[in-house]
């Protein structure tokens, strides 16, 4: 069990205050929410958020593609024995033993009996049918146990759970397909990458870095997300690494610095933008090009840089179109 409190730390923009709020609007009217969207973009962390709003204690899950429905709801586990030795008489020695099976709860059982709310993380990497037993309880509010004796195998789920689910789309590799009646059963929220006042403040919060630092790594990141073949990378989370590492080191975000560049690097990934002509990467040096632009110090913008690429002198959306050229090749 978690308790989550409401933190006075936690960056509320616009950006998260609405989605917070409708969220809030679809639970309060009985519905279970689910945040989905691409890796990195802040999902598990507004469930988490959304349910230090609601003030109860949490059950967290995470998906596995090796649960069952008895890994959700609980089975019947172990044995439970007792004896009684009657020695009234010092010459008669009576004994009774009786087995019986234990059932033990799991943790959506115990959501459902005592009221937590239960936040499902990446649910869709349990298989369809490990999760059929949602189905009754966002529906119904009836929770089947299966095993349990006849009569008591209903379970009416308490008037205050809550479910909230988050998951990645399907083309990631381990997702699973998730029935249409389950989410027809709850209000689907798409989170995408947050906007700039978003990732700034987050990014400049979670580090302790100048404003202005963690403006320039957060328009680099997002620069490169947007030429990127795939476009939910970069995420948030390169700029948290970055920006973690410039705190930690005490120096200051400059594109004049190789240990910053090559960090840079390091966190981000050539592997990102995967265009190629002549059999040279040209990812790497795309990023090169745009921690030139977003993080050259005030006085270092000044100085004229070498520069030996064939797109020497063009700006990093002249250079966009080259690549582009060159990955239509």
């Amino acid at each position: 069990m978690l308790s989550l409190d409401k933190s006075s730390s936690f960056i509320e923009t616009p950006y998260v205050k609405d989605i917070t709020e409708r969220a809030l609007e679809y639970i309060h009217a009985g519905y279970a929410v689910h945040f989905c969207g691409p890796a990195g973009t802040g999902k598990t962390v507004m469930a988490m958020h959304l349910a230090a709003q609601l003030g109860r204690q949490v059950v967290l899950i995470h998906g596995d593609d090796e649960f069952g429905s008895s890994d959700l709801v609980g089975s019947q586990s172990g044995y439970r024995t007792s004896s009684v030795l009657d020695n009234y008489i010092s010459s008669v020695v009576k004994r009774e033993e009786r087995v019986s099976r234990q059932w033990v709860d799991n943790r959506l059982t115990s959501a459902c009996k005592y009221g937590f709310t239960l936040i499902y993380d990446e649910f869709t990497r349990s298989r369809p049918e490990a999760n059929n037993v949602l189905l009754s309880v966002l529906e119904e509010r009836l929770l089947n146990l299966p095993g349990v004796h006849k009569g008591d195998n209903l379970l009416q789920v308490h008037p205050n759970f809550t479910a909230i689910f988050t998951s990645n789309p399907e083309e990631y590799a381990g997702v699973h397909k998730t029935q249409d009646a389950l989410l027809d059963r709850m209000f689907t929220l798409r989170i995408d990458h947050p906007d700039l006042d978003t990732e700034v403040r987050v990014t400049q919060s979670s580090s302790g870095l100048p404003l202005d630092q963690a403006r320039a790594i957060v328009s680099m990141v997002r620069a490169f997300r947007d030429f990127g073949v795939n476009n939910s990378r970069p995420t948030i989370r390169a700029c948290l690494m970055i920006a973690r590492v410039m705190a930690a080191r005490g120096t200051p975000v400059d594109a004049a610095d190789p240990r910053f560049r090559q960090l840079c690097h390091d966190v981000i990934g050539d592997e990102c933008v995967k265009i190629r002509h002549d059999d040279k990467d040209l990812g790497g040096q795309m990023l090169d090009e745009l921690i030139d632009e977003h993080c050259r110090r005030p006085a270092a913008r000044r100085k004229p840089r070498a520069v030996k690429s064939k797109t020497a002198g063009k700006s990093s959306k002249e250079t966009a179109k080259v690549m582009a050229k060159a990955g239509n090749a």
